[in-house]
């Protein structure tokens, strides 16, 4: 079921360029300008109401977060919080994955995350899936050397396939676990999804980085 559009949230989003980036189609942004500093740059893609990137934001203050998240009626929902609670570590992105590619330079990142991904089940949609080799190339170029990718999901088909294309091209899972929340993690900061339906099952988690060394 497709969630509900929210009313005047495309309006809302424009009115507040500081706060939210917005990428059309074959534009080219500049988007580490748009964060200065000098932490590390952590990004998440798939940003959704924003409750996890808020939580980091204001956890990890010298950190710099970009959050990546294409559909309006979830994006209005982070910019809501930042405006209630401005957090100048935290830049919004307006756009699909595929769009980063032409706004951010080799190497910028120091880690990825992807929180509940949609796993798009049909086989024919496969290459949507963030997991895909397609998107693990893009990762790779982007993350800095001892970079690394975290990735959750309730969904262990998906799971266990994106274990075997991180695998399979050239990274290696330095951390797993198949039931996060039974881990009892303390530093895990759950997503609005993750709280919601956690109790349905387990939470799986890894963390993979590129064998290969940037130089």
């Amino acid at each position: 079921m497709r969630p509900r559009p929210v009313k005047g949230a495309a309006d809302k989003i424009a009115a507040h360029p500081e706060r939210v980036v917005s990428i059309g189609r074959e534009e080219t942004v500049d988007l580490l300008s748009r964060l200065p500093g000098t932490g590390p740059r952590h990004l998440e893609i798939g940003a959704g109401k924003g409750a996890f990137i808020q939580t980091m934001g204001q956890h990890h203050p010298t950190t710099r977060f970009i959050a990546v998240e294409k559909f309006d009626h979830a994006i209005v929902k982070l910019l809501d919080k930042l405006l209630e609670t401005p957090l100048p570590n935290v830049l919004a992105v307006r756009a699909d994955a595929m769009d980063l590619a032409r706004c951010l330079p080799a190497h910028c990142i120091d880690r990825i995350y992807l929180n509940f991904s949609d796993p798009w089940p049909k086989a024919r949609h496969a290459k949507r899936r963030l997991t895909h080799p397609d998107f693990l190339t893009l990762y790779q170029a982007w993350l800095v050397q001892g970079g690394d990718l975290v990735f959750k999901t309730d969904n262990r088909k998906f799971f266990e396939e994106s274990i075997c294309h991180f695998s399979q091209n050239g990274w290696s899972i330095t951390a797993l676990s198949l039931d996060l929340h039974a881990d009892q993690d303390p530093e895990n900061v759950m997503t609005e999804f993750e709280a919601r339906f956690s109790q349905l099952g387990p939470i799986y988690r890894l963390t993979a980085k590129p064998k290969e060394a940037h130089a």
